[in-house]
């Protein structure tokens, strides 16, 4: 009997392991996070040259060896601005979403943990701002405070609060239901130390997997606020900035828009894709 129940837990250890393989999306997801994060850090070591250094006989250079992304309209190398575009564009995305999360943290345990006033008004607030299109939330901030870097940052985190709050408001409901919870009523334990020690933690764990889903997304709406011209402005070496500085050449220097545009997609695809895979093995690690 002992030897059966041996061979089955070998057998189910083996089934297993297949699972926690690291897949090719996933290796490469990693492998462009890591790119972009060497890029954003010490973007020298990839671009060693000026990303603003103006070459005017160099203007409108197809992509070759000397200028592997061509060169824009006042002979600025492409692929140097990419490179070191990567910085602002990653720190707006991660500002972003821990903007939102901050924010929905607020509102979502004010909402689940105070009484019934108090969760009424934040559930309304919540509701209403849902009910409004993202990008058209962050559109609305933007015309009050005006265009700007950080007020593009702060906009975007405003626009993702809202999905994170209900989120966080319906794990902490769960989570205060859980019977760990009434034991630690039980045993005296003050609703401070239970809140900050069994709730919060236990409610946030998969409201952070999702954050990672949401750096992508916070990206892309950055990038589209500046090719608006509402973020980054050229000659900023930001990729929207970028983006809306090279539609106006799009027939003579199509390189100008499509390599900016590659690393926003490539970017918001590896966040996302390594996102749903951390979820996914959460979920497999909770069966």
């Amino acid at each position: 009997m002992t030897g059966a129940l041996s061979t089955v837990t070998v057998r189910g250890n083996s089934r297993a392991r297949p699972g926690a393989r690291v897949t090719l999306g996933e290796a490469l997801s990693g492998g462009i996070l890591a790119l972009l994060l060497v890029a954003a850090i010490a973007p020298q070591l990839l671009a060693p040259g000026d990303p603003l250094a103006v070459h005017p006989l160099e203007s409108f250079r197809p992509p070759s060896w000397g200028h592997l992304f061509g060169t824009d309209e006042s002979g600025r190398d492409i692929f140097t601005r990419v490179v070191h575009g990567a910085r602002p564009s990653l720190l707006i995305g991660l500002a972003a979403t821990a903007i939102g999360v901050g924010l929905a943290l607020i509102l979502g345990t004010l909402g689940a943990l105070s009484n019934r006033v108090v969760d009424f008004a934040t559930t309304r607030i919540v509701e209403v701002l849902f009910a409004l299109p993202g990008l058209l939330l962050a559109l609305v901030f933007i015309a009050i405070a005006g265009p700007g870097i950080l007020t593009t940052t702060i906009a975007v985190g405003l626009s993702t609060a809202p999905g994170y709050a209900r989120i966080i408001r319906g794990r902490i409901l769960a989570v205060r239901e859980s019977e760990y919870i009434d034991a630690a009523v039980v045993l005296g334990r003050s609703p401070w130390f239970i809140t900050s020690r069994h709730i919060i933690p236990n409610a946030l764990a998969p409201v952070f997997v999702l954050a990672t889903l949401g750096v992508g997304q916070a990206i892309v709406w950055a990038s589209s606020l500046s090719y608006l011209g509402l973020g980054a402005v050229p000659p900023a070496a930001e990729w929207g900035a970028m983006l809306s500085a090279g539609r106006t050449y799009m027939s003579v220097a199509w390189w100008m828009t499509v390599f900016p545009g590659l690393a926003i997609v490539a970017t918001a695809a590896a966040a996302t894709t390594l996102g749903r895979s951390i979820q996914a093995r959460t979920r497999q690690g909770q069966k």
